[in-house]
């Protein structure tokens, strides 16, 4: 079916950028695709990025976050608030997920503290203040820094086996502070009823404005793409007919349908996978390398133990596995 052209830019200007803002403009559009385009990017910007976040603090025998603390002015509640504050940057790929911050000498423990003690990480706040402290008392935090999108409450942070006193706190993950998208009448030729769509994002530094914009339009290009032809079929139609399987594939679908109990791996490998309900090889294939580091307990050798299990079988990390069709019998 032939469809009329549409009046469409043919660029993303950017107008004002630095590490924290930046304006974008989209022009000229259709009548109405400007409020369109600009809340749907807006959504996704604000929900939908990834980001660092402390999701878990433990100190000094405190056992809930009502509790207080001897030789400091804040209550466990209010330490609590402010820790969700704090912002980190990813500076590599050596990244904790938990660090024991220690204070003693000093009256205040701020985002700075957290930065001598954080490797891997740039907290973007080191002014930020998260509790007043008695300077002869010597205080140790325990915090769990996880990577995740938008925003996730405590309850879907806790632990099936979190240590006694550890206490699950509220992630905002996103890097983006806000988004305002504003629209404008342009010209085109004679026609003045075109729009233009104006775009202001503010980060918190981890990310540019511009890479976030790039992210939040990939994000929903993916999503889209699942109504392009190739991928819509009829309820109970197959998309496409199903080819003979040669017996190079057969060999490789049998590999990738091995349990990894019957795999030679180390006790605490195959408790970090049994934990994180990896079960094949081809479960554990399709997962990234940032992945798995995120697993309880799991350290750079479990990670060299799996990537030469993966490697002496000529496999990789990340693949896909659809050509394979594990799921049929």
């Amino acid at each position: 079916m032939s469809i009329l052209a549409f009046q469409m830019p043919e660029k993303v200007v950017m107008e004002k950028s630095d590490d924290f803002t930046g304006t974008f403009e989209f022009k000229p559009l259709e009548k109405g695709y400007g409020v369109t385009i600009g809340n749907a990017l807006r959504r996704i910007l604000l929900s939908s990025l990834e980001g660092f976040a402390i999701t878990s603090v433990r100190t000094n025998s405190v056992l809930h976050e009502f509790s207080t603390i001897e030789g400091v002015i804040e209550d466990m509640s209010e330490i609590i608030l402010n820790l969700k504050m704090v912002r980190f940057k990813k500076v590599s790929d050596a990244i904790p997920d938990k660090i024991t911050v220690r204070v003693k000498g000093q009256d205040t423990f701020s985002g700075a503290d957290i930065s001598k003690f954080a490797s891997g990480f740039q907290v973007l706040n080191p002014d930020h203040v998260i509790c007043h402290v008695d300077p002869s008392k010597e205080l140790e935090f325990e915090l769990t820094i996880n990577r995740g999108r938008g925003y996730v409450p405590a309850d879907e942070n806790k632990q099936t086996d979190q240590v006694f006193g550890q206490i699950a706190i509220d992630a905002i993950y996103t890097p983006i502070k806000n988004v305002k998208y504003s629209i404008e009448n342009t010209r085109v030729e004679q026609k003045t009823d075109y729009e233009k769509l104006i775009l202001e994002i503010q980060t918190d530094g981890s990310i540019h404005p511009e890479e976030a914009l790039k992210g939040a339009a990939n994000i929903l290009i993916q999503h889209f793409m699942l109504f392009s032809d190739s991928t819509m079929a009829t309820v109970g139609a197959r998309v496409v007919e199903d080819e003979p399987i040669d017996e190079e594939t057969m060999q490789m679908r049998k590999m990738l349908k091995t349990p990894l109990e019957d795999m030679e791996l180390s006790v605490r490998a195959k408790n970090c996978l049994k934990a994180a309900d990896i079960k094949t090889m081809g479960e554990l294939v399709t997962l990234e390398i940032a992945d798995m580091m995120k697993f309880r307990n799991f350290g750079k050798k479990s990670l060299t133990e799996l990537e030469n299990l993966v490697e002496e079988r000529g496999l990789e990390f990340g693949m896909d596995l659809g050509k394979y069709r594990l799921e049929e019998d």
